[in-house]
């Protein structure tokens, strides 16, 4: 299922910051410039991923034995990156502020190729924005990556991060760095990754499939966020599904793209009377849900999917932006995944 890195790849962080808003300025006007209200909200501004991998010379030994693993070329990447510049063309269109962020520098490419190190020489990438950091309400907190070539992804949105932070006077907070006392590789977390949280409101969803994010994870965002009223809500998934966003999509308020045979334990209580848009396990896949609503009229999803997903879609009204996405969704992410919002009110 959807494994970053060509099918696979996954950012311990640092250290906790202390809840606090940022430059004593008010918080409503953080509403302004950073606010998510839900994942159909209109989009108004976002972080749009870069599009780097530095593939370490351990890299084998931290990815599932039938990943596919292509040979990056210079011809690849710039083919890759011409998908992101595509989507960045239709968020533009619609008005949407798009940031980037910085590329990797050569001391962290450097990083990606230290044995007994951070990543344990498993490489470096910079090509998925929604995992690294989310935006809740006026909250934007610094995750817990899984996967040891991921770790480092936060840096290059960091920039991004604290100058929001500063003029906006939101919260910026981060869960607390990954226990690595018995080794890099431990599973203790916690773990926290973007595209396992769904905003609806003041309700999240939170995918669990021990993969990613996993129940510490959970447990430290609830305990967070139900200082300002929040409820979160954790979702078991299939242990071969990478994130929640894997299987799950909310294009308008009522609506669903959903695969839930991928849900041992069934649909939120929560999702039980909104209509759905079923797919197949093989659909999600190939990422059929990791769509990215830009309002709750506008969606945007691959031209793969026009006869399946954006038929669905458009016979609700809603109008369906294609663009060809292969090379992203090969990688293990579609348009959600390259994308984190700041601003969805």
């Amino acid at each position: 299922m959807k494994k970053k890195l060509f099918s696979m790849m996954g950012c311990a962080l640092l250290a906790t910051v202390a809840p606090c808003t940022a430059g004593g300025m008010n918080t409503a006007f953080a509403a302004e410039t950073v606010f998510v209200e839900s994942e159909f909200a209109p989009l108004k501004r976002v972080v749009l991923t870069q599009t780097e991998v530095v593939l370490g010379k351990n890299i084998l030994k931290y990815v599932d034995a039938n990943a596919k693993v292509p040979e990056v070329t210079d011809e690849y990447m710039k083919a890759w990156a011409l998908e992101r510049e595509n989507l960045k063309e239709v968020l533009e269109k619609y008005g949407v502020e798009v940031q980037r962020p910085r590329l990797l520098t050569d001391y962290e490419k450097m990083l990606g190729n230290v044995e007994n190190g951070y990543t344990e020489a498993a490489g470096i990438t910079n090509f998925f924005a929604r995992d690294p950091f989310i935006t809740i309400g006026n909250h934007i907190i610094e995750c817990s990556l899984f996967s040891l070539y991921r770790r480092l992804e936060v840096l290059p949105i960091r920039p991004i991060l604290q100058k929001e932070a500063e003029k906006s006077g939101c919260y910026y907070v981060s869960i607390p760095q990954a226990d690595i006392s018995e080794g890099n590789d431990s599973t203790v977390g916690p773990f926290l990754e973007g595209g396992d949280v769904l905003v609806y409101k003041k309700t999240v969803f939170v995918g669990n499939s021990g993969r990613a994010t996993n129940h510490a994870g959970v447990v430290w965002l609830r305990n967070y966020l139900k200082h300002f009223g929040y409820n979160v809500v954790e979702v078991k998934m299939d242990n071969d599904i990478l994130h929640l966003d894997c299987i799950l999509s909310f294009p308008r308020d009522g609506l669903m793209i959903v695969c839930e045979e991928a849900m041992p334990e069934g649909l939120p209580t929560e999702l039980k009377s909104w209509d759905k848009i079923t797919v197949s396990k093989d659909e999600a896949q190939a990422l059929a849900t990791n769509g990215l609503p830009i309002d709750d009229h506008t969606y945007i999803t691959d031209i793969v999917f026009k006869d399946t997903v954006g038929k669905e879609l458009e016979k609700r009204g809603i109008k369906v932006e294609y663009i060809d996405y292969k090379l992203s969704r090969f990688a293990g992410g579609a348009f959600r995944c390259s994308t984190q919002p700041l601003l969805r009110k």
